[in-house]
């Protein structure tokens, strides 16, 4: 595998601003401080960008707060309008987003492709959303006054995005706060933060007033962050990212009362009924498995298979798996990535470990891959036991972990046994049961019968520990939105 970069490579890398953007202007971090992008493939540094301080976090803070009150009087079809010019200026730059995706996290070339599509639909829903905030007017029941309810932009809003899903994540963010109209601080990850950078590029482009938008990278998250969400100016925070971080930054925000929309960690299981379709289940499962190559709140963790069809949905899924082609995400054909770090690797390696000494068995891949890069096997598992930590924890790599269930209610009990409740996946011809499932199961979302159920169109968020508020669908924007009443005696 090669570890120089192509000519292309280089040539998209040097447009990048290797900057902060406050105020509109790119600017270069208090006492010049940078920090090193790498390619996870390669370890390859392919980027050496400005690392914000909490004073710059600040001082994009003020940004915002100068920009809320003339972008939330700024019409919604103007609004409107920049965000679907901004839709307009990724769909013009799609291979230059998805190459971007590709070099700094290591997904293949064609699901950052895939990734561009999903996240541009975010601009171009909530571009027409902006136009549709509504209110209503009415008589009070005693017939003594007019009732007037409105909504108004929530304020400043800071947010916090992941690094596996760098470009879709922050436009899930940011088209509905500037819809709503709300001005942003976004911190994208340290590890992949050339995505969100060259995304503002475009907004800048799309004729985005200075300071709606303030990006702010750093090698050090919790100390930029804490400052910001502490400020009595802020009025929002959204962060994606693991329940154990969500829980802190909750608290955080409780002393300001802020609004918060956390979509935190996700255990999802994955229902196959013996009266599936196991040529859809198997397509379902590798779909929701090794997309992003398992890097993905929302993927598969927990295969829940009938015991009458287990046997056979292994020995499927396994010949599915070991035709993969693992390599840097810009090979042809490559199908598997790198993961995104060592300590990503070895969690993968501690899980499968921990599984196979409780008598798991490995059917396909169980190893890291030795040599350069972050590489782990794309892995299948059967025979998982009760208490295996694979049962417990987020994977977060390409990991197939088969347990089996004998009867309905025994498939919700261990489908339900976990604190996570982001999505889950049922396979079932029986429409009854996929019925009963649909209210049985303790997930925000649910796929029956497929493997992907993200769509801009569509509130994307979970119950229990997996988060509060949604994201997406005409439930987003009002997230950015607080209700006011106002009352005029008749």
């Amino acid at each position: 595998m090669s570890t120089a970069l192509a000519s292309n490579e280089q040539e998209l890398l040097g447009r990048v601003p290797t900057g902060l953007f406050i105020g509109g202007e790119w600017i270069d971090a208090e006492e010049g401080r940078t920090f090193d992008v790498r390619d996870p493939a390669t370890g390859e540094v392919i980027a050496s960008i400005a690392d914000a301080t909490p004073a710059d976090g600040i001082r994009a803070l003020d940004a915002a707060v100068a920009a809320q009150e003339s972008w939330a009087a700024t019409p919604p079809r103007t609004r409107s309008d920049i965000l679907r010019r901004a839709f307009d200026l990724v769909q013009e730059h799609k291979e230059d987003l998805a190459l971007l995706m590709t070099l700094e996290m290591g997904k293949p070339l064609a699901e950052a492709r895939g990734e561009v599509v999903y996240g541009g639909e975010f601009l171009r829903w909530f571009s027409e959303e902006a136009v549709r905030i509504t209110g209503r007017y009415g008589t009070s029941p005693e017939g003594t006054g007019r009732m007037i309810v409105s909504q108004r932009p929530v304020g400043p809003s800071f947010f916090i995005t992941p690094w596996n899903f760098p470009f879709a994540m922050a436009t899930r963010k940011i088209a509905p706060a500037l819809a709503a109209g709300c001005t942003v601080v976004i911190k994208p990850p340290a590890l992949t933060p050339l995505t969100t950078i060259f995304f503002t590029r475009l907004l800048e482009e799309a004729g985005l007033p200075a300071g709606v938008v303030n990006v702010v990278q750093t090698s050090s998250s919790s100390k930029l962050s804490a400052p910001i969400i502490a400020d009595p100016r802020l009025r929002k925070l959204s962060f994606t990212g693991s329940t154990g971080v969500g829980q802190k930054l909750i608290e955080q925000a409780a002393q300001g009362v802020l609004r918060v929309s956390m979509e935190l960690g996700g255990n999802a299981p994955f229902v196959v009924f013996e009266d599936a379709d196991l040529d859809k289940a198997v397509d379902g499962a590798m779909a929701a498995k090794f997309r992003n190559i398992g890097q993905a709140c929302t993927a598969a963790n927990r295969f829940i298979v009938h015991e009458d069809i287990a046997e056979e949905f292994a020995r499927r899924v396994t010949e599915r798996v070991q035709a993969m082609k693992i390599g840097r995400g810009t090979e042809e054909g490559v199908t598997i990535g790198p993961l995104i770090d060592a300590d990503a690797v070895g969690k993968a390696a501690e899980l499968v470990g921990d599984a196979v000494e409780r008598g798991a068995r490995v059917l396909a891949g169980g190893a890291a891959v030795e040599g350069t890069g972050t590489f782990y096997q794309p892995t299948v598992l059967t025979d998982v036991v009760a208490g295996s930590d694979i049962l417990r924890e987020e994977i977060f790599g390409p990991v197939l972990a088969i347990a089996t269930f004998a009867d309905e209610a025994e498939a919700v009990r261990l489908a339900n046994d976990t604190e996570y409740g982001l999505v889950s996946y049922v396979f079932t011809q029986d429409l009854a049961r996929g019925h009963r499932m649909i209210e049985a199961l303790e997930t925000g979302m649910m796929g029956l019968n497929v493997g992907v159920v993200s769509n801009a169109a569509a509130p994307f968020g979970g119950v229990k520990q997996s988060g509060i508020g949604r994201e997406g669908g005409f439930e987003g924007i009002h997230e950015y939105l607080s209700t006011k009443y106002t009352l005029i005696p008749a």
